[in-house]
């Protein structure tokens, strides 16, 4: 990735599933982790179990997940939302060929990638397992 712990991550505007447009810049004020994900990626796929966990554990407290699905079939990538219970409302989706806007600026060239950032919008890591980054969000928020 391009960007790294201490770094700020650089703001988007994106398109969501119902057709409307967020910037990452909209969750200042909350802990983000920024995720980029297939629905054909099988260690994305495993990683979205963990991820869900800690959304229902810590989206109360002040967490939440964007998600950008590198994706060539939309049907597939909305059945993965629906299948992995991906119940946050952040999800985009792009080109997998890695080439799209948003994967581009953040120089994307694997899957799963993931960043996580801070309210202020500062990234605190990069490609975190799910047991750090519960670490790290447990020690920033309280678990409900």
């Amino acid at each position: 990735p391009r960007f790294g712990a201490g770094d700020a991550a650089p703001d988007f505007e994106y398109s969501l599933m119902n057709g409307k447009t967020a910037r990452l810049s909209d969750l200042k004020g909350h802990y983000v982790l920024l995720q980029f994900w297939g629905s054909w990626c099988g260690p994305c796929r495993q990683e979205n179990m963990h991820l869900v966990q800690l959304y229902r554990k810590y989206h109360n407290q002040g967490f939440d997940i964007c998600s950008i699905g590198l994706e060539s079939n939309p049907n597939a990538w909305k059945n993965a939302i629906l299948n992995d219970q991906l119940e946050w409302s952040f999800h985009s989706m792009e080109s997998a060929d890695f080439d799209g806007p948003i994967t581009s600026l953040y120089n994307i060239k694997s899957i799963p990638s993931t960043f996580l950032l801070n309210p202020q919008g500062v990234i605190m890591g990069v490609n975190l397992r799910p047991e750090y980054l519960e670490k790290m969000l447990s020690e920033k928020l309280q678990p409900r």
